[in-house]
């Protein structure tokens, strides 16, 4: 005998609590009030540490929570999901071709315009100062890794889609999230190529329907730019004020925007490269309580900075004793008496580090250099 008994309906998914573009100021909020706080004081304690914790617990955590609270799956919502090959190498070939084509000759422009006190104190490569080589290393693997992901993961796949479901135009959309996240970079002198890159990351996050291509093109951005810094480094460079001829700027710019136009002709001859060139759905799923969603999150942020306490003590107290008494850069011309006391400091500061030395002793040697050498007041 049949049942008769009618089957009940496939229960209905579940309806945001919030639209995208509540999501989107919500989020930029939260993220830059967090950002600006234990995000930057996590960075000036120990910078390879607070690279990778800036971008995991608040340029990841702060939207996944505020997704999940409001009813929509991360990945789906986000563009997260398995990547295509063939759009993210796309995305990664554009950030290489980019970075010589307008990245290189818009910094150029901007570092000729910036006076010099502007430049020293926007000066990025000095977080590189007093780095180990484990150090070293995990900063790059940040800059190179958990940067694009993470950074994409809110301005591309939060905040630009939240942007793109209002009364803007697409193209608005991604001109208002590039300066956004140029902005939230603090870097005034590096503004206009900051926006440019953004440029290009919304336009990658906007045609293939993906995050992947702007993550592959911000990380190809991010490793050619580190690469050069520290082949700089090696050849004993980076502390010179000299630029590289206009000839050569405009030379790489060239070949830059010839190479970029190649991939971009070949795309529009294998429409593949782009991958679906459309927006994936927004998908929803029941949500857990708010506790439950932030309990992990915090649990993992306060076991974290734990151990940076515990494993880098000392060198969080010489990172407080170098910002209370900061010494300018000393430019490649300077006296070889002055440039040999810096080299003696920063041997100082290594057997400091390790133990060899009292920690009294190199911020004793630091004093003095800071008041014999102060920084100049503008």
């Amino acid at each position: 005998m049949e049942d008769s008994t009618p089957s009940s309906p496939p229960p209905e998914p579940p309806v945001p609590a919030m639209s995208p573009l509540g999501l989107a100021v919500c989020g930029a909020v939260t993220v830059l009030a967090l950002f600006l706080t234990i995000g930057a004081a996590t960075q000036l304690l120990n910078p390879a540490f607070g690279i990778w914790f800036t971008e995991i617990f608040i340029f990841v955590g702060v939207p996944w929570v505020l997704l999940r609270a409001t009813q929509y799956e991360p990945l789906g919502y986000t563009g997260l999901e398995a990547p295509a090959l063939a759009p993210a190498a796309l995305g990664f070939g554009l950030g290489v071709t980019n970075f010589f084509a307008f990245v290189v000759p818009i910094q150029y422009a901007a570092q000729l315009v910036a006076p010099p006190w502007l430049r020293e104190m926007f000066d990025g490569s000095r977080i590189f100062e007093g780095q180990n080589a484990l150090e070293l290393a995990v900063m790059l693997a940040g800059v190179s890794i958990a940067a694009p992901v993470c950074e994409e993961f809110f301005f591309r796949g939060v905040f630009q889609k939240g942007l793109q479901r209002t009364s803007l135009s697409r193209a608005s959309a991604v001109l208002f999230t590039a300066g956004v996240f140029s902005a939230f970079h603090l870097d005034p002198v590096g503004f206009v190529a900051r926006w440019e890159l953004g440029v290009l990351f919304g336009a990658l996050r906007l045609y293939t329907g993906s995050l992947w291509p702007s993550i592959l093109a911000h990380s190809a951005n991010n490793v050619v730019s580190a690469g050069l810094f520290l082949t700089m480094r090696q050849m004993g460079a980076e502390n010179t004020e000299e630029r590289p001829p206009l000839q050569a700027v405009l030379l790489l710019s060239t070949v830059g925007i010839a190479a970029m136009g190649s991939l971009l002709l070949l795309a529009q001859r294998f429409p593949a490269l782009w991958g679906p060139r459309q927006e994936p759905p927004t998908l929803t799923q029941p949500s857990p309580s708010l506790p439950r969603l932030l309990l992990p999150w915090v649990v993992g942020a306060t076991l974290c900075l734990g151990l940076l306490v515990l494993v880098d003590a000392r060198g969080i107290r010489l990172r407080l004793v170098d910002m209370e008494h900061r010494l300018p850069k000393l430019p490649q011309d300077a006296p070889d008496a002055l440039q040999a006391e810096r080299t003696r400091l920063l041997q100082l500061r290594e057997e400091a580090r390790s133990g060899r030395m009292p920690m009294e002793a190199y911020e004793e040697e630091r004093a003095r250099q800071a008041q014999a050498h102060p920084p100049e007041k503008q």
